[in-house]
């Protein structure tokens, strides 16, 4: 029997439920000077962290190429099974015109532009995956997906500017001062491009449970199927007290994930970087 095959890429961030919900993954570049790595693969946000610390310098993360991406899609379509792919950002990465460069070349390869990264992508790969074991078809699913994806809400609190600064995702003047100050910028995917959308004051401990209320606040009809709490190394009471406030909005339990960002999103966000992330459109996907 042909199967729907729903896939995205590394940078969607769901550990342990890609083999758990069978959601495919490619995984991106990430090039740690001369070295080319596969995130997730040969390479840890630890290994990310020694090379700046070493270094001063950020890895450069790169998509797949679309012959890549051709030879990924055959795989499964060689087997009459038909692919649901949704990519990081248009406006953030190439992953997105390099698998619809190759989708073109193929029969039954459905390629959605998520505007959005890390777990945000994760949660459109996790809702496609929903209604495919619900028997829905690959073009159906595309076409859900293409309506829930403008109601991810994600968006993270970064503790240190300084990889924004050395990525060129803010002046030096800004970093400077958000040192000085303790500025905790509050980043957010709007139209598919990271905007800051507030400053918090103060340590990051402190502030993070005021995003959550924040957040909560302006995006209030969440999916109540699943929240993540997703970050590269906050600490266990962090995640902890996150996940009590969020039981306190009605989340039950079951449905809080924590997952760990991988290399490419480390990368650009450095140490400290949590966000929630969810689809805000009240499980109304019609």
């Amino acid at each position: 029997m042909n199967k729907v095959m729903i896939a995205t890429d590394s940078a969607s961030d769901l550990n342990s439920l890609f083999e758990e919900r069978d959601i495919k993954q490619l995984p991106l570049y990430v090039m740690l000077g001369d070295e080319q790595h596969l995130d997730g693969e040969d390479i840890s946000p630890s290994d990310i962290y020694e090379y700046y610390d070493k270094n001063k310098k950020l890895p450069i993360t790169a998509a797949r190429s679309p012959e890549d991406f051709f030879d990924f899609f055959k795989s499964f379509t060689d087997n009459g099974d038909s692919v649901v792919y949704i990519s990081i950002s248009s406006q953030i990465s190439s992953t997105y015109e390099h698998a619809l460069d190759a989708a073109k070349r193929l029969d039954n390869v459905h390629v959605v532009d998520g505007r959005s990264l890390s777990s945000g992508t994760g949660l459109l790969a996790l809702a496609a995956a929903d209604m495919r074991d619900g028997g829905a078809d690959a073009q159906t699913i595309a076409e859900t997906i293409e309506k829930r994806k403008t109601c991810v809400q994600a968006s993270f609190v970064v503790n240190t500017l300084d990889y924004l600064y050395k990525g060129g995702r803010c002046s030096g003047l800004a970093a400077f001062f958000g040192k000085a100050l303790s500025i905790k910028p509050s980043l957010q995917l709007l139209d598919g491009n990271i905007k800051v959308v507030r400053k918090y004051l103060g340590s990051f401990e402190k502030n993070i449970l005021k995003y959550v209320d924040n957040t909560l606040a302006a995006y209030d009809t969440p999916d109540m199927t699943r929240i993540f709490i997703t970050h590269t190394s906050a600490s266990a009471d962090t995640v902890k007290a996150i996940r009590t406030k969020l039981i306190e909005y009605g989340f039950a339990p079951e449905n809080i994930h924590e997952t760990i960002a991988g290399s490419t999103i480390t990368s650009h966000c450095g140490k400290s970087t949590l966000g929630i992330l969810y689809i805000n459109d009240g499980n109304k996907n019609d």
